[in-house]
C-alpha cells in the first residue's frame, strides 16, 4: 500500500481574518493626529499582515475600508462567511448603522470592535455602539495597538481554537 503524499496547503485553506475600516479612517496619520495618532493606516494593515504571517498557525488578513456603508456591507457578505473571525472599526457607522450590524450578525462569525480612541470618553452620541451587542469584545482607546490586539485575540481563541474568553 502506498504511502500518502502530504497535500499541499492552498492560500484557501490559510484561515482568513477580516478587518473592516469605516469612514474616515482612510485619513489615519493626517486627521487630528493629536486624536488618533499619527500611524496611517497602510501601517496598521502592514503591521496586521505581519502578525498574520507569524502566527502558528498563519493566517491571511483581509483589510477593507471604505467611507460608503454599502461597500462595507458588501465585504462583510462576500468574506465574511468564509472567515474565521472579524475585526471591525466602524468609525461613524459605530453609531447609526443598524445594516452594517445585521450583516456583521448574519454572518455568524466572531467580531471584535476596534476604537483608536475611547469612544465612552468622547461625546455622549459616540457612547452608543450597534456592534458592541453582537461583538465578542470591544477594544476602544489603545490607539492602533487596539487592531493587533483583537487579530491576536481571534488567532488564539478562533483559530486555534483556545476556549474564547467569556
Amino acid at each position: 500500500m502506498p504511502k500518502s503524499v502530504p497535500q499541499p496547503t492552498f492560500s484557501n485553506e490559510i484561515p482568513l481574518i477580516l478587518v473592516i475600516h469605516g469612514p474616515n479612517l482612510n485619513l489615519l496619520g493626517t486627521r487630528e493626529p493629536a486624536l488618533y495618532g499619527a500611524t496611517t493606516l497602510a501601517e496598521i494593515d502592514a503591521s496586521l499582515r505581519a502578525i498574520a504571517a507569524d502566527a502558528d498557525p498563519p493566517v491571511r488578513v483581509e483589510t477593507r475600508q471604505s467611507n460608503h456603508e454599502g461597500f462595507l456591507i458588501d465585504a462583510v457578505q462576500e468574506l465574511g462567511p468564509g472567515a474565521a473571525g472579524i475585526v471591525v472599526n466602524a468609525g461613524g457607522l459605530t453609531h447609526t448603522s443598524v445594516a452594517l450590524r445585521d450583516a456583521l450578525a448574519a454572518v455568524g462569525k466572531p467580531v471584535v470592535e476596534v476604537h483608536l480612541t475611547n469612544i465612552h470618553a468622547r461625546e455622549t452620541f459616540r457612547h452608543r455602539s450597534f456592534v458592541a451587542p453582537i461583538a465578542v469584545g470591544q477594544i476602544a482607546g489603545l490607539g492602533a495597538d487596539g487592531y493587533r490586539y483583537a487579530l491576536r485575540y481571534l488567532i488564539d481563541h478562533h483559530v486555534r481554537r483556545e476556549k474564547p474568553h467569556p
